[in-house]
């Protein structure tokens, strides 16, 4: 009776062991990042974490123009529409011009809910028209969260151009600081994340609103600087 209770409990242990190995294999599903928007900043940032070993998802309303791209950066690399790459990241980086705002989170409003999203974009008067002047009164971290609404959002990777990031990434240290900015904490700690592994070092400047400090044209845009040295320049606490 007794060896067949132990023969019982080795059997049953066996089956447990098996059917958690499948389990913990889904717990770690590989890194994944949507990128709307495959310009500049969305091109430079994607080659970043594709380099890093994440899985990049570019996207933009003409997919097929992304090819050549696709083709070029090989197979952790894929192309899609907005939509597909917002189902696809396990965060989001929005790169489209600022006036598509509006647009993008209606269209991709029940996709964006709880979503971690990485906000870069920047309000320019020329381009983006009566945005502008709504960023301008409000603050643009109030008005990416009227627009992306539900989202939680990281404003980050929108305090310089993107060949300042490109001639930075990596750099021996001290590493070109990042400064973000946002509301949810575990959102914030995604987007560290991001920074580090894209070649630099993140710097928290505060919550959503915060992110006017190193808008574009604030005093805190169009840096390479240390974390310290943007600790200093925007009168953060270490």
């Amino acid at each position: 009776m007794r060896f067949d209770r132990l023969a019982r409990r080795s059997v049953l242990a066996v089956l447990l062991c098996t059917l958690a190995v499948p389990a913990m294999a889904q717990s770690e599903s590989p890194r994944r990042i949507g990128i709307v928007g495959a310009g500049n900043i969305g091109g430079t940032l994607g080659r970043l974490w594709l380099k890093a070993g994440y899985e990049v998802f570019f996207s933009s309303r003409h997919p097929e123009e992304l090819k050549a791209l696709i083709e070029e950066l090989g197979p952790k690399a894929r192309a899609g529409t907005p939509a597909e790459a917002i189902a696809f990241g396990n965060a989001v980086l929005i790169a489209v011009p600022y006036k598509a705002y509006p647009e993008l989170g209606k269209e991709n409003a029940a996709a964006l809910k709880g979503k971690v999203v990485i906000d870069a974009g920047n309000a320019v008067k020329t381009r983006d028209g009566a945005i502008y002047d709504e960023v301008e009164k409000d603050g643009i971290g109030a008005v990416s969260a009227k627009y992306l609404a539900g989202a939680r959002i990281v404003r980050a990777f929108n305090a310089a151009n993107y060949k300042i990031f490109l001639k930075n990434a990596g750099r021996p240290d001290p590493r070109m600081a990042v400064p973000i900015a946002g509301d949810d904490p575990k959102a914030l700690e995604t987007a560290r994340t991001l920074v580090t592994d894209a070649g630099f070092d993140p710097v928290v400047v505060g919550e959503l609103d915060a992110a006017k400090t190193f808008a574009m044209g604030s005093p805190g845009f169009g840096h390479e600087l240390s974390a310290p040295e943007l600790r200093a320049k925007l009168g953060v606490a270490p």
